[in-house]
């Protein structure tokens, strides 16, 4: 069993740069991971912030498509409450269309932003339906097939219909979402990164595993992607010093929702504008920072425990130059290791 590796990239703006130059980052991150062998390469939704430019993935995708040859280009994911299942649909038919067997679309949970940037998103949305329904009829779509008899919109189709359709995957931080792409049969992401838990990690993708069922709108196999963060430098010392100073934080809000953003002023500022009381619980992230070989030894500690071959990678540090670097020192070890990256 080997390792495969895939990119997620957030299109981070550091201190002292432009969201122009952030995003030019991420068409050259692309370009090496699409030299490098490395299996996908997606881009996150973010709103209403000054530290990720990455707003539109489905923007960028086509973009990131016409300047890679290979690699599969995705979503990670798009925030499916804010849009319509439909149109979603057809955008990424039409990426399909263009590019035969290379588009992902992983779709999310999550809001993206602070309950000021939904409000605007859904402002003038009539209802908003459970987000398994909003699934379930996304999955309807995707391919071309007709929606089912006793739909409101039974026979509808997203057009064009790509010989090769979009995998969807479902994107998610919790035992719940592994089970919900079970029962739909669909292919699942663990985003450690956010989640922030390891056993938690493990525990969804076994769940995800045990309790999958084959379905129309899936691949008919459990399919599953660890994607967490690392960082991977010429020594221990020197991959430990790039690491950002920065903690999990999660809102609880009083009506169940719990959202991790990306600092405990967001937190309070999340809690503010969603008008009803919260707490806020910070936690250290889980990063696999090292010299290639100690990431790598990670990863195959974490493939042992879990039997996931894919896992996707976020190296949000500064300077450019060394998250490059970072990816390159990845490929490289698992090419020493006789591991293959495709």
């Amino acid at each position: 069993m080997t390792i495969k590796l895939s990119i997620l990239d957030q299109s981070p703006i550091h201190p002292g740069e432009t969201a122009d130059e952030a995003l030019a980052h991420t068409v050259e991150l692309a370009g090496l991971a699409d030299r490098h062998g490395f299996v996908r390469f997606w881009v996150s939704e973010h709103h209403d912030t000054e530290q990720l430019a990455g707003s539109s993935p489905e923007t960028l995708i086509p973009y990131l498509l016409a300047r890679t040859e290979r690699i599969r280009v995705g979503s990670g994911g798009i925030m499916l409450q804010h849009y319509n299942p439909y149109k979603v649909a057809e955008n990424f038919h039409v990426l399909a269309s263009l590019e035969p067997g290379r588009v992902d679309l992983g779709v999310g949970r999550g809001p993206g932003g602070l309950p000021r940037s939904t409000r605007a998103l859904q402002r003038y949305m009539a209802e908003q339906p459970d987000y398994r329904d909003k699934v379930l009829e996304l999955a309807g779509y995707v391919g071309g097939r007709p929606l089912q008899d006793g739909h409101p919109l039974a026979g509808l189709r997203a057009t064009p219909v790509p010989s090769v359709p979009p995998e969807i995957w479902l994107l998610g931080t919790t035992v719940q979402s592994a089970e919900l792409a079970a029962e739909l049969g669909l292919p699942y992401v663990f985003s450690l990164f956010i989640g922030g838990d390891e056993d938690e990690a493990v525990e969804a993708v076994r769940i995800y595993k045990q309790r999958f069922r084959p379905a129309p709108s899936g691949s008919g196999r459990a399919e599953a992607i660890i994607a967490l963060a690392a960082i991977a430098a010429d020594t221990d010392e020197e991959a430990r010093s790039l690491v950002p100073t920065h903690r999990i934080v999660k809102v609880r809000l009083a009506n169940g929702q719990t959202v991790t953003v990306g600092s405990v002023e967001q937190a309070q500022d999340y809690g503010r504008q969603a008008g009803i009381p919260y707490t806020i619980e910070e936690k250290e992230p889980v990063v696999y920072a090292g010299s290639k070989e100690h990431v790598l030894a990670k990863l195959l500690e974490m493939r042992e425990a879990t039997g996931v071959e894919e896992f996707m990678i976020t190296t949000n540090i500064k300077p450019f130059e060394k998250r490059l670097r970072s990816f390159v020192l990845l490929h490289e070890a698992l090419k020493e290791a006789g591991q293959v990256a495709t």
